[in-house]
């Protein structure tokens, strides 16, 4: 069953890292994706390039849904990302609704994570 669940929730936490790279495109999608408005070009450059690196950790995630061999690294670097927004967002502290959709997700995200946790992928020679 496990064997099975994995590569489903790793498609599911590689879309859900994939939803913040439309504000790769601007200002305007990252207005749309986060709720506020993007007050200086320092912040725009910031939150575009986070809309990139989550492309590439959802590309990661879904390629290991095929690719059992990229598994381990995908649920590594996946879960130390989404943990981490989550503890840092805590840890802060007093933040709004945007803020709040995005730890659920990550939550989410985390327990999609769980069956390729309990089921890694079989080891393969060469």
């Amino acid at each position: 069953m496990l064997a099975k669940l994995a590569p489903i929730g790793l498609v599911a936490a590689g879309i859900i890292n994939l939803l913040p790279v439309t504000g790769v495109a601007g200002a305007s999608w990252l207005r749309s994706l986060y709720g506020f408005e993007i007050a200086s070009a320092d912040l725009e450059i910031l939150l575009r390039h986070r809309a990139v690196l989550f492309g590439v950790i959802g590309f990661l995630l879904i390629a290991a849904a095929f690719r059992p061999g990229l598994r381990s690294v995908a649920v590594l670097v996946a879960g130390a990302s989404m943990a981490s927004f989550i503890v840092i967002a805590l840890f802060v502290g007093g933040y709004g609704p945007a803020i709040t959709k995005i730890v659920i997700a990550d939550l989410i995200g985390l327990l999609a994570l769980v069956p390729a946790v309990l089921k890694p992928a079989p080891r393969t020679l060469g």
